[in-house]
């Protein structure tokens, strides 16, 4: 599997993985909850401190299923094909941002290609 990243919905920074020449940066994720998850070295998979980003997806969004990696399997789909009330975790360079529903924009790069 690839690596794959985002930009900061906040910055639009891309979210450069420890595994490419670029430096890693704090990344914080929110969810609707108010939830925050620190990242303080993004290693490229969707990781954001305890917290994959297509599960907590899959979860804000109801679905369920007997393994993360199946939650993980629908919530990609959801997000390249997602309804009109699909809800989206945010990804922030700085703390204590509030959740907004908004998709965060992919990075081309995929977090090391630059």
């Amino acid at each position: 599997m690839g690596f794959f990243s985002f930009k900061t919905q906040d910055t639009r920074r891309s979210i450069a993985n420890n595994h490419s020449r670029k430096a890693t940066f704090d990344v914080y994720m929110v969810d609707n909850q108010g939830n925050e998850y620190h990242e303080p070295s993004y290693s490229g998979y969707g990781r954001f401190g305890d917290k994959d980003y297509y599960v907590l997806m899959a979860e804000m969004n109801g679905i369920s299923e007997d393994t993360d990696q199946r939650m993980r399997s629908k919530a990609i789909d959801l997000y390249f094909k997602p309804e009109p009330d699909t809800l989206f975790p945010n990804l922030y360079a700085k703390s204590g941002k509030s959740w907004k529903n908004k998709r965060p924009d992919d990075c081309p790069y995929q977090g090391f290609f630059y």
